[in-house]
């Protein structure tokens, strides 16, 4: 007896058959003249009933062989799929030819996720629909495998129906029976002649005979979709046993399905953590200027606990901090997030930077034993040209001088924050205008192809050669000279996400500054304004002298109020003017309402209506209450 011809299809996986599936017409010849080569039983001579029960016996053996095989490759090549558009090409690539001529996916829309409470009635798109193409059709048995494949057309000599595009699945309907029915069945059946016409719409052509096999595809939770397999009239009808290949089929594209749904919102939510955590904007401090660049991971999912952050402090200082929880994880993100919190914290006490790195280390073993992360703290301050840096665990900093030298600071390493029992060293280091600190984590340097230390080289010989572009009487921009650094990534480098955080020090000059101690008594208020005056006389800011006397005269008066010690006063000059009034008391003042009999009560609304901006830093050792104001042309 002829075999079928998905039996000798099926005897090697599908992924081995790229040569067999661009050219189908003469597999099937080729198949036609295997099967004619096998010995019929009238062809025999005298053949007795059990020499003809032993043939049919070997020939239903090997279909089931073949079967199995077919069903082992083509589950396999589903399962590589990682997306939800790979995994229904996966099944429609291992369908067409081997299985049916043709295919429709439809997909619930939209797809439900985990335990979503499902809607009723519920939509069904057309995913997808692939089609032998006809040897009569452009192209013919010669084409790709890629030009053979493609979206079923309305064709009535194809033999093989349109779809409509989407279908509205009514509840107690025909084809919701048939989907909660779990099962496929053949297109003639009952239930399916009544499914079918709703599904791929009224007046829709529908084959005759065993020649459609409509699969439900059922996720863990819910029916999530159809899959219909269609036959032409050029090849045998499927078999009852070709139902529980579809049902095997639709099994694990429908669990492939559910997960890549779960694993893709899984990995929106934790790229969406992470990125909510990171800032929307950097600060523009004083003295320096500031870019930043953030990628993800190039491997799907690949969520990482990187950050970087800048936080202005008392003085016209900026904190620079870079970090990397290890791991990668919805874990490590959120981690990410409560570490990025505390650094925050801490540095609006203005500790030092080792002591940052301490209490971050004591927080991360509260979190946990496992929770490790390297994190590098630097405090700029652009009145003294000078950089604090502690270092805990992470890869040193880059200084790209304004001549084009670029040198690694030599930075304690420290160890990783969660290690406990460490102690951090800060060292203090020249940081002259027009120089530029790049902070990045290893990801940045270390890959598969690379080791850190090699990273590091290549990444500082980088930027000298970028510097060398602009001369040695400029400094590279900013925002170029980050998406420079990025470029030196290659293919393989993508192995974890980056976070990077660029300083250029543009610094305040000594002529700029203006200091002053102030007793704390009833004259200081009149002094400070008699100081300030001239300070701007001498910037040539004359005009801003009575607002600025004012707001200098109200912050002063309520610093000695309560200081016991010196009240220092200093002005910088940029492109703006910053007062800044230190005391040592750490009560913070606040705004509030005067009423008509009050005698005071009204500085700090004064200072809120009249200043650009203002505010208060509690310290160690007191506050600073500053306020700042555009100067004029």
């Amino acid at each position: 007896m002829t075999e079928h011809p998905t039996s000798h299809e099926g005897r090697q996986p599908l992924a081995a058959r790229s040569q067999e599936r661009t050219r189908p017409r003469q597999q099937d010849a080729a198949a036609a003249a295997a099967a004619a080569a096998i010995p019929s039983p009238a062809a025999a001579p005298n053949p007795g009933p059990g020499a003809a029960a032993l043939a049919e016996a070997q020939a239903a053996t090997r279909r089931e062989g073949d079967r199995l095989r077919f069903v082992g490759a083509a589950t396999r090549r589903i399962a590589r799929g990682i997306d939800l558009d790979e995994i229904v090409l996966g099944l429609c690539r291992a369908s067409v030819p081997t299985f049916s001529d043709a295919i429709l996916v439809y997909l619930r829309d939209p797809l439900p996720v985990g335990d979503e409470r499902p809607v009723s009635p519920f939509v069904l798109r057309l995913r997808r629909s692939d089609r032998l193409r006809h040897p009569d059709e452009e192209g013919g048995e010669a084409g790709p495998e890629s030009e053979r494949l493609r979206p079923l057309l309305s064709d009535p000599t194809a033999d093989l129906m349109p779809a409509a595009e989407l279908c509205e699945v009514r509840a107690g309907g025909a084809l919701a029976e048939v989907l909660r029915g779990v099962r496929p069945v053949f297109g003639d059946s009952a239930a399916a002649r009544a499914a079918l016409p709703e599904l791929l719409g009224p007046g829709r052509p529908v084959p005759t005979g065993h020649r459609a096999i409509l699969a439900p595809l059922r996720g863990r939770r819910r029916v999530i979709g159809a899959a219909v397999f269609v036959r032409s009239t050029e090849r045998p009808a499927f078999e009852a046993s070709d139902l529980l290949v579809a049902a095997q089929l639709a099994t694990h594209t429908a669990l492939g399905i559910d997960k890549a749904v779960l694993y893709g919102r899984e990995a929106y939510i934790a790229d969406e953590l992470q990125r909510t955590m990171l800032p929307d904007s950097l600060p523009q401090p004083t003295g320096v200027r500031l870019a930043s660049r953030y990628l993800p991971a190039a491997e799907t999912a690949r969520v990482g606990g990187d950050w970087y952050d800048a936080i202005p402090l008392p003085g016209s200082r900026v904190a620079l901090v870079v970090g990397d929880v290890m791991g990668h994880s919805m874990t490590s993100a959120a981690i990410m997030g409560q570490l990025r919190t505390t650094a925050q914290t801490l540095a609006q006490l203005d500790l030092p930077p080792q002591e940052v790195l301490h209490h971050l280390d004591e927080q991360a073993q509260r979190l946990g034993s496992d929770r490790m992360a390297t994190c590098l703290y630097a405090v700029y301050d652009p009145v003294a040209h000078r950089i604090t840096v502690a270092n805990a665990g992470h890869p040193p900093p880059v200084l790209l001088h304004l001549g084009g030298r670029a040198e690694v600071l030599r930075v304690p390493p420290g160890a990783p924050i969660g290690v406990g029992g460490v102690d951090f060293e800060a060292v203090e280091l020249d940081a002259p205008a027009g120089a530029t600190l790049l902070l990045y984590p290893d990801g940045l340097v270390e890959s598969r192809l690379r080791d850190v230390w090699t990273g590091i080289e290549q990444l500082r010989e980088r930027l000298a050669a970028t510097a060398q572009l602009t001369g040695d009487d400029h400094s590279p921009p900013l925002e170029a000279l980050c998406d420079d650094v990025l470029d030196m990534l290659g293919p393989g480098d993508r192995d974890d996400d980056i976070a990077l955080l660029a300083a250029r020090f543009d610094g305040i000059a000594p002529s700029d500054v203006a200091y002053w101690y102030l007793e704390p008594e009833d004259a200081a208020p009149g002094r400070a304004r008699r100081l300030a005056r001239r300070a701007l006389a001498r910037w040539d800011l004359e005009e801003m002298s009575d607002e600025v006397e004012l707001l200098v005269s109200e912050v002063v008066t309520n610093a000695v109020r309560y200081a016991e010690r010196p009240v220092t006063l200093r002005l910088l000059r940029t492109d703006i003017l910053r007062c800044e009034v230190g005391d040592d008391s750490p009560q913070l003042p606040r705004q509030r309402r005067a009423r008509e009999t009050d005698e005071g009560g009204r500085g700090l609304f004064l200072v809120n209506r009249l200043a650009r901006r203002w505010g208060a830093t509690r310290l160690s050792t007191g506050k600073v209450v500053w306020f700042e104001m555009a100067t004029r042309g």
